[in-house]
């Protein structure tokens, strides 16, 4: 009987061994899978993660961008948005999302930049539809991707109202050049169910205002030259003023002096939080006159800043000097988008970037893809402008 005792509490120790063994051994085994399989794994991200900064910061101190700028994703009841447009051309493209309206203000600078644009776009209307289209002018930096058959921004999204030039030098050619193409692609447009107003039609027939929803209006503003024709196309440009409560926006396309002169003549223009500088900053524009009365606070240019694609002469490359002494003694927080490394190269790189001005309950914020630092602040304008005495304080 102690026999058979001792050999059964052999065979239970026996057992016990085995299932002590087998704990221990799942116990190594797991430690070993969770270095190699998630420590390791998580070594190997890392690794990853320094390679892909590394080459972010390669690719930061490259000349030309070989990807889209990230969208800046905000809230904000009223968020305008300037964007960079892809390459080495100066150029206007204004996104505006009111609420849960979207509208477009321009679409330049050459037809490359449509992929640009609708990248951008595309992380915020969501639904495809543009509530409202505005083109200022007919110039190739304001206007080419309407102006491209069967790939423009009218064939990329519906859009409901249209509001266009009165006036310009140009002629249509049909299929043969810029200003027939931008016909063909708006008439098309049109006849899907798009509403087309010329700005002086919404003069005209008392059609100035439009109401965007969560407080938010859209006026287009009189002046004189959408009744009339000049010379060029900048004064032909449509000039809007978006008010939200007490926030003002001022947009003039690339309105000149007396363009200014007529706009202000003709209209009781307020103090503007925001004014996105006429004409990319052209000593053409942002008059004295036009400064004194609206009085900006957040200037935002859109240009490539230091090309020399207009002109040879340095202090009138945008922005040019005479700007900047203009809108100095009212704010200097003056944002670029783009800076230019090399116009003959066509090399550049992100000033500001994108820049979002964005607007909610608490107050009005500025944010930029590449960097925050107003125009006084960067190396380029140390050496390039003069800095004006009212920057210097």
């Amino acid at each position: 009987m102690a026999k058979k005792e001792k050999k059964k509490e052999s065979k239970i120790s026996i057992v016990v061994s085995c299932v002590v063994a087998f704990i221990l051994g799942a116990v190594i085994c797991f430690g070993v899978l969770t270095y190699y399989g998630g420590g390791h794994r998580e070594k190997k991200q890392t690794n990853s993660e320094a390679n892909q900064s590394n080459q972010e910061n390669q690719e930061n101190q490259e000349q030309n961008h070989d990807h889209e700028q990230d969208p800046i994703i905000i809230e904000g009841e009223l968020q305008i948005h300037f964007l960079e447009l892809g390459n080495a051309y100066t150029g206007d493209c204004t996104y505006i999302k009111a609420g849960e309206t979207d509208i477009l203000i321009d679409a330049g600078s050459k037809s490359t930049s449509i992929s640009t644009i609708t990248a951008y776009l595309d992380n915020y209307v969501l639904d495809n539809k543009l509530e409202y289209v505005i083109v200022t002018h007919a110039h190739e930096d304001h206007y080419a991707g309407f102006s491209i058959l069967n790939g423009s921004i009218f064939d990329k999204y519906e859009c409901e109202t249209i509001i266009g030039f009165s006036q310009t030098n140009q002629t249509d050619k049909g299929s043969s050049n810029l200003y027939g193409k931008y016909l063909l692609e708006l008439n098309d447009e049109i006849n899907n169910g798009a509403t087309y107003y010329t700005a002086e039609q919404c003069v005209n027939e008392g059609k100035t205002d439009f109401d965007l929803g969560s407080g938010i209006n859209m006026k287009i503003l009189d002046q004189k030259y959408y009744h009339e024709k000049t010379s060029g196309e900048n004064n032909h440009s449509v000039c809007t003023l978006f008010t939200y409560g007490s926030h003002n926006y001022l947009f003039t396309g690339d309105l000149e002096e007396r363009g200014e002169k007529s706009l202000y003549a003709l209209n009781e223009l307020p103090k503007v939080d925001l004014y996105k500088a006429g004409h990319h900053g052209s000593k053409t524009s942002s008059s004295k006159g036009l400064m004194e009365r609206i009085q900006p606070d957040i200037i935002c240019v859109c240009c490539c800043c230091g090309s020399s694609e207009y002109t040879d002469v340095n202090e009138n490359q945008f922005p040019t000097q005479e700007f900047i002494d203009n809108v100095a003694p009212y704010t200097d927080r003056v944002y670029v988008t783009t800076l230019c490394v090399d116009f003959k190269q066509k090399t550049y790189t992100s000033m500001n970037g994108n820049i979002v001005v964005s607007t909610t309950n608490e107050g009005i914020t500025v944010n930029c893809s590449n960097d925050n630092r107003v125009l006084k602040e960067w190396v380029w304008f140390k050496e390039n402008r003069v800095c004006p005495q009212e920057w210097t304080n």
